[in-house]
């Protein structure tokens, strides 16, 4: 009979010892690591105090302007003749700008000359012809008086002879009292004819009021030519030959030669660092490759209400590009403050306490300890720390809290 041997199952292999130490230990370890970073505390973003140059800037958009822009307009009545100039066109003081129709300004003109004529042919003959004629009339005035005495003298006697009557006598003495009467009023005239006299007097003013109606009129005419008060450049041009013109109305605007400016609005809540004196630079969208040096020249004394701006002009360093035209629009970057050699700390460090201090938080012995600062100047990034931390430190950033053990992780300074 034959028997059959069944198989015997292999026995499984034992795993070495030193296996299952090596794993407990790896165990171990890696809890005692987990152990060690709970203790240590979480990574929270640091930075390394440094000392480096701090530049703070303020951009903003601004216009170009001359210092100097007028309104060129006539002051008398007319219609235009000729227009002189285009826009664009560069002037020069006393340049012919637009000239006015001139005919009856002409005319007044020569009607008042004329009437300067008469008053001083007038003046003349009152100085001449009138004096010898007043002189003539109290030489006779007198010869008629010297008569009269005369007269009343001799028949004074023939009365006292009884040669005339009482009543003869009379009648001399009131041909005495009309000679005497003549002859008054004929100095009276003479003293009006002579220098300073009131009729000479009248005659000069006369002559003074005619020659100043003709100076009006020669001035109403030279009007008829508009000139250019300096030397610029034509801005605008709104009138044409044809037109008629009244005083007041602007026809020409001009820009005069002067220094180029640039001016802008700026919101107020950047007044604290603006300062006249400030270096700035100038670039015009157009051409951003040329930039141009310039100056905080003004800041005005008041805020625009409406828009929450102030008004502040800066000159430029140089004289102005040929590119750089009125009203252009352009950037300006003005260096509002600048410590060449600051601490300086990103401004998310930077914790303000309730009492209007600054404190930030500092790394000591693995926890992050409050230490109060004062800061100096501000960018939009970063602030020069005047006092309180020092080159080298480790300030650590949110979210790490005071009292906290925590571990660095470096980020990048600003």
């Amino acid at each position: 009979m034959n028997s059959k041997t069944e198989p015997q199952a292999s026995p499984k292999p034992r795993r070495p010892r030193w296996l299952a130490l090596a794993a407990a230990v790896l165990v171990l370890v890696g809890g005692a690591y987990a152990a060690l970073q709970q203790w240590r505390g979480p990574q929270v973003p640091a930075v390394q105090v440094q000392a480096q140059a701090l530049v703070r800037s303020l951009q903003f958009s601004a216009r170009v302007e001359t210092n100097t822009r007028v309104g060129v307009g006539s002051t008398v009545v007319g219609r235009v003749e000729s227009v002189a100039v285009n826009e664009g066109d560069a002037v020069q003081a006393g340049q012919l700008l637009l000239h006015l129709e001139q005919a009856e300004l002409q005319a007044a003109a020569q009607q008042a000359q004329a009437g300067v004529l008469q008053a001083q042919a007038q003046l003349r003959n009152l100085r001449s012809t009138s004096r010898i004629s007043s002189q003539a009339q109290v030489a006779q005035a007198q010869a008629s008086l010297r008569q009269a005495q005369a007269d009343w003298a001799r028949n004074q006697q023939l009365v006292t002879q009884g040669f005339l009557s009482q009543a003869a006598l009379d009648e001399r003495r009131k041909a005495l009292e009309v000679a005497q009467a003549q002859l008054q009023a004929a100095q009276a005239q003479a003293a009006a004819s002579a220098d300073g006299g009131a009729e000479l007097k009248a005659a000069e003013a006369q002559v003074a009021q005619t020659q100043a109606a003709s100076q009006a009129a020669q001035a109403k005419l030279a009007q008829a030519r508009i000139t250019a008060p300096r030397a610029g450049k034509v801005l605008r041009r709104a009138v044409e030959p044809g037109q008629i013109v009244q005083p007041g109305t602007v026809l020409l605007e001009l820009a005069l030669e002067g220094a180029t400016l640039i001016v802008a609005q700026v919101d107020e809540r950047f007044l604290d660092q603006l300062r006249e004196g400030q270096s700035a630079t100038v670039v015009a969208d157009a051409f951003a490759d040329q930039r141009l040096a310039a100056r905080v020249m003004s800041i005005a004394p008041g805020v625009d209400a409406q828009r929450g701006s102030i008004e502040v002009k800066l000159a430029l360093d140089a004289p102005p590009p040929a590119f750089l035209r009125e009203d252009m629009t352009v950037s300006v970057l003005v260096e509002t403050g600048a410590e060449p050699q600051a601490v300086v700390l990103p401004l998310e460090a930077l914790q303000p306490q309730r009492d209007g201090s600054i404190q930030v938080l500092v790394l000591k012995e693995g926890k992050a300890s409050a230490q109060p600062v004062q800061v100096g100047l501000r960018t939009l990034e970063a602030a020069h720390i005047a006092q309180g931390v020092q080159v080298g430190d480790v300030v650590l950033l949110p979210p790490a809290r005071a009292g906290q053990r925590v571990r660095p992780q470096w980020t990048t300074h600003p």
